[in-house]
């Protein structure tokens, strides 16, 4: 996950240099497009089959991948990149709420105290003092957080049903590149220059690298303390945003991004770790699907 955290911070980066001549939904093609020929490549390479028993639940991952994909880099065009990866990162309390549902078990005191504490950072991130368009790109940010926190869920059903990093990658950036190529068919193309190929190129693989570290640690990890570790990203992309575009937030935003990481960390160490016995349920519930 810390490989994934690095990597998906330079995706940051990279989609904040493309915005400058891109919009979101061309972003996401483009970073999806590369990505699916790269893992093929890596797939035809190393000559490993593409089938699979758990399309439903492939189909399921990547659609809702897809679309928070689309509100991340959207807010990641309109916000300063701290903001932007932290809404987003609210995924780790979604996360926590999801398999507490699954679980069928009552929500402990100290995870409903950590939702409530994230959201009062939310609400601090997103002040209402903000300019209006501003406060409806964190509102976008935030939804992808909620959308990527029920895609981590499937994506630990894929690992423990049995699906290897690759293919639970291949099929997700193959339905956000045919989603987008949908989309891009009713709106406006930008034309492609060659000095546009490299930022493009490295959106693409440096995503695809992510998302494979990414999956591997939901696959042969703990999903709570993977998503705890994965708070690392916002640590970085401040880093970056100071580093590259002089980003400064104000001392009561910077409270806001670390209220955020407190209600993260404790919703994730606060929700029961799955037991061998409800983690083979969960495949087994995956394969049907």
């Amino acid at each position: 996950m810390l490989v994934a955290a690095f990597f998906f911070a330079i995706m940051g980066v990279l989609v904040k240099l493309g915005a400058e001549k891109f919009g979101s939904v061309e972003l996401v093609f483009y970073r999806s497009l590369f990505g699916l020929v790269f893992i093929y490549a890596l797939t035809r390479l190393r000559r490993q089959s593409l089938k699979t028993q758990l399309m439903g639940t492939h189909m399921k991952r990547g659609i809702l991948g897809f679309a928070s994909l689309l509100c991340f880099f959207y807010a990641l065009s309109e916000l300063p990149l701290a903001t932007a990866i932290s809404l987003n990162y609210t995924s780790p309390l979604f996360l926590a709420l999801a398999l507490t549902i699954m679980l069928h078990e009552k929500p402990r005191k100290v995870l409903i105290a950590a939702v409530v504490l994230g959201f009062v950072g939310v609400t601090l991130l997103l002040r209402p003092s903000l300019h209006v368009d501003e406060f409806i790109a964190g509102t976008i940010g935030l939804l992808s957080g909620a959308m990527a926190g029920v895609v981590y869920v499937h994506v630990t059903q894929l690992g423990r049903a049995g699906e290897p990093d690759w293919r639970t990658v291949f099929y997700f950036t193959l339905v956000c590149t045919l989603g987008c190529a949908l989309w891009m068919l009713f709106m406006h193309f930008t034309p492609l220059a060659w000095e546009d190929l490299p930022v493009l190129l490295g959106l693409g693989v440096v995503a695809t690298i992510a998302q494979l570290a990414m999956t591997r640690a939901y696959r042969t990890g703990s999903p709570l303390v993977v998503g705890s570790l994965a708070y690392t990203t916002v640590l970085l992309a401040s880093l970056f945003g100071v580093l590259l575009w002089n980003e400064t937030l104000s001392a009561d935003r910077w409270l806001a991004v670390g209220i955020i990481i407190l209600s993260g960390v404790m919703s994730v160490l606060s929700t029961p770790r799955t037991s061998p016995n409800t983690s083979s349920n969960a495949a087994e519930s995956s394969k049907s699907a």
